[in-house]
């Protein structure tokens, strides 16, 4: 599984996977609609684990996509 951070750079929220420089992709949105373009990204790719980070650069959420992959059994 990939794993991926979702964070804020100036005026865009960056799609990155983990162990890269560079992102794989900038959105220019809010944030929610950055994490649902961020989900179709990764339902698209294979799937994947994304971390949600806040506008401080802290981690606020994890989620898998697709859910079906996710590893813990848990509520939300």
């Amino acid at each position: 599984m990939d794993f991926y951070h979702l964070t804020k750079e100036n005026d865009s929220w960056n799609l990155t996977k983990e162990g890269n420089d560079r992102a794989s992709k900038a959105f220019h949105t809010t944030k929610d609609e950055a994490i649902k373009e961020s989900a179709t990204y990764l339902e698209s790719h294979g799937g994947g684990s994304l971390k949600i980070h806040k506008e401080d650069g802290t981690i606020q959420e994890e989620r898998t996509y697709p859910r079906s992959a996710d590893p813990v059994s848990s509520e939300g």
